[in-house]
């Protein structure tokens, strides 16, 4: 970079670059480092123009994993990034734009080198390109053998001290990048690591004191969403006579005239979906998905996880608890709402779920809003186009979902939330429903989906888990929402005797046969049929705890009676139906003595007369259904891959070539 260079194609013959490559040692005292930096250009935003830049440097980086170790160049330009980010801080105050900018650009070329140093080496090859002193040959200085933990902690105290304005703005994002790249060697390693030098020196020594600070800050770059600064805000205006993507502009620091680069052309303007997004804000969210997701040490739990898990509203005046050291206070009511605001992401949904999770005070405000409808539906959404999500993002909304009707009181509340044109929800227009029927709506709808295309019984387990914990709370349930719960009851009973089908004539067909085994329908109607009883139970549950408060449920089921004959004397259903056998009963009798020709309106009135003359004592008691969500056992199998998937495929993240990572397959993501 430096001087001279024009365009992205000569970078390879930029001189200082080679310099900085060749086979001399160069000192952090070299006026040298001065010219290096003394480029500019905005961040890159998407992995697409990162690759240009990474394959036109290509050659510069192997030339300098083959000749670091012998030159120290690498250290060096460690040492000068870290000598300049002493006065960061004060630079920021003074709006010392010059000294801020040369900064960022060491970063810059750090976070670029580093991460070609990873996909390409161990962390302890890694190490030996941070540990080069120039003394006796084979000796090293021991302060240079914590040069990654020096980097790393300057890095943590640049993302958490420096005010966020818009001159820091670029060197507060490429602080938050570089750390991610520290971490991504995950990628590189089929199995979750569980033992890694980045890891130590992030959870213990220089860096555990600023656990919590770290934590905090960058929550709260996700909760502000600042938009990246225009380009050239954080330099002067750009040169009217410039051409080309990259300029030298050694003699511009001396007149005053700085310019701008983009990888996607000088002056390019930025997409609506670019000037919408916040770059902080989403690298934010990944790093401390990542750093939450770290393995414990075997003598440490994560400090991260554990500030995650413990940290406290603003308004709490509770005293911390002293085996944590990492508690510290947010703005509950600001993070709620940019986790309403952001839902369509995978990384914020997967944020939420951890919250709730693992954050007693989170899930304790979150289920006391009174305007709970403005989280649940973004879920809803989600959950349903999910044709259009990726099926880690269905079963983190699904989750949620669980997560939250694990509670009485919200089971009970999003009855009263009325809501008017959900314009989002295609098969019907809804112009006037509760939260809770939409929510039901919704749930069912994924089911049907599940058996007509996944076919996954995790999925299948969970939406009726969330169903079955709302049953008891179910009130005033939409027309619509009633008949899609005896509708769903429709297709399992014909899918049942489908399979049932199957299984007979397959087993006749085996009299005369034993050439091939036979299918294992067995199995299937097993499934089938704890999914039907599942059904079953969720209607009684609904029947016997508030059939006074659904006519609309007890109208679809006298409507569809005749599915519920061949369960009648089921052996695996039997109980069950003996409430809902008595209820179609009782309310067909009553229709009966009314006569013939009985208009909607009609039937209606009739069965909510019923419902109060139905004596209860007459409907037989069930234990009370409630389903907890567990997490599975060694959960980071699941969550690290799925959170490096997000990284990768994150349209602010570094560029990794495909053929290099091993944590997932490309279609996993």
């Amino acid at each position: 970079m430096g001087a001279n260079s024009s365009s992205i194609s000569e970078l390879p013959e930029n001189e200082y670059l080679k310099k900085l490559s060749g086979a001399e040692p160069i000192s952090e005292n070299d006026p040298f480092w001065n010219q290096l930096l003394s480029f500019s250009f905005t961040t890159p935003t998407n992995s697409a123009d990162l690759k240009l830049l990474e394959e036109a440097t290509v050659s510069i980086c192997k030339s300098l994993v083959e000749k670091n170790p012998r030159t120290g160049n690498l250290g060096s330009l460690v040492k000068v990034f870290l000598s300049r980010t002493k006065e960061l801080k004060i630079s920021a105050e003074c709006q010392n734009h010059l000294f801020i900018w040369q900064a960022r650009n060491a970063l810059f070329i750090i976070c670029c080198l580093l991460k070609v140093f990873i996909s390409r080496m161990s962390e302890e090859e890694l190490q030996v390109h941070f540990t080069y002193e120039e003394k006796a040959p084979g000796s090293y200085g021991t302060e240079c053998e914590d040069l990654i933990e020096e980097l790393l902690c300057c890095l943590i105290q640049l993302i958490v001290e420096i005010p966020l304005l818009d001159i820091t703005y670029s060197i507060s994002l490429e602080a938050v990048t570089t750390l991610i790249v520290f971490l991504s060697c995950q990628l590189f390693h089929k199995e979750i690591l569980r033992e890694s030098i980045i890891h130590k020196y992030l959870m213990h020594g220089r860096c555990l004191p600023y656990t919590s600070r770290l934590v905090k800050t960058l929550l709260y770059n996700f909760i502000r969403q600042e938009r990246s600064p225009p380009p050239g805000t954080h330099v002067f205006q750009q040169q009217t006579d410039g051409g080309g993507l990259l300029y030298g502009i050694a003699s511009g620091v001396a007149t005053g005239l700085w310019t701008v680069f983009t990888l996607g052309g000088v002056g390019s303007k930025p997409s609506p979906q670019q000037e919408q997004c916040s770059p902080l804000a989403n690298q934010s969210l990944l790093l401390l998905l990542v750093l939450a997701n770290l393995t414990d040490a075997p003598d440490t739990p994560n400090p991260y996880r554990q500030a995650i898990m413990s940290f406290k509203n603003t308004q709490d005046s509770t005293a911390f608890s002293s085996s944590n050291p990492h508690a510290f206070q947010i703005n509950f009511n600001s993070l709620y709402t940019a986790l309403c605001e952001q839902q369509k992401s995978d990384q914020a949904t997967l944020l939420l779920y951890m919250l709730l999770h693992q954050n007693g005070n989170v899930r304790t405000y979150v289920l006391a809003r009174t305007d709970i409808e403005n989280l649940v539906l973004p879920i809803l959404e989600i959950l349903y186009h999910v044709e259009e999500r990726n099926s880690h993002h269905v079963y983190m909304a699904l989750i949620i979902l669980l997560i939250l009707t694990e509670d009485d009181g919200f089971n009970r509340s999003i009855h009263e939330v009325i809501l008017k044109n959900i314009t989002w929800y295609a098969e019907r227009v809804l112009t006037e429903i509760s939260l809770g029927s939409l929510l039901i709506l919704v749930v069912i709808r994924t089911i049907q989906y599940n058996m007509t295309r996944t076919r996954d019984k995790y999925l299948h387990t969970n939406c009726l888990a969330a169903l079955a914990n709302m049953s008891a709370q179910f009130r005033s349930l939409h027309q619509y929402a009633a008949q899609r719960i005896i509708s769903l009851f429709s297709l399992l009973s014909k899918k049942h005797n489908k399979v049932l089908e199957q299984a007979t004539q397959s087993l006749r067909g085996s009299l005369g046969s034993n050439d091939s085994p036979l299918p294992d329908y067995a199995q299937d109607l097993n499934v089938i049929e704890e999914v039907i009883r599942m059904m079953l139970e969720i209607i009684n549950s609904c029947l016997t705890n508030s059939l006074h408060h659904n006519p609309n449920l007890v109208y679809a089921l006298l409507y569809k009676r005749d599915l519920f004959e061949q369960f009648r004397t089921h052996p695996s259903f039997q109980d069950i139906m003996q409430n809902i056998d008595l209820v179609i009963s009782f309310f067909s009798s009553r229709l009966e003595q009314a006569g013939a020709e009985l208009s909607v309106e009609r039937v209606l009135e009739i069965i909510k007369q019923g419902a109060v003359a139905l004596p209860k004592d007459r409907l037989r008691k069930f234990p009370e259904l409630k389903f907890k969500y567990v997490e599975e056992e060694q959960p980071e199998e699941f969550f690290i891959p799925y959170v490096w998937s997000l990284v990768y495929n994150s349209a602010v993240a570094l560029y990794w070539n495909p053929h290099d990572i091993q944590l997932f397959t490309m279609d996993s993501g």
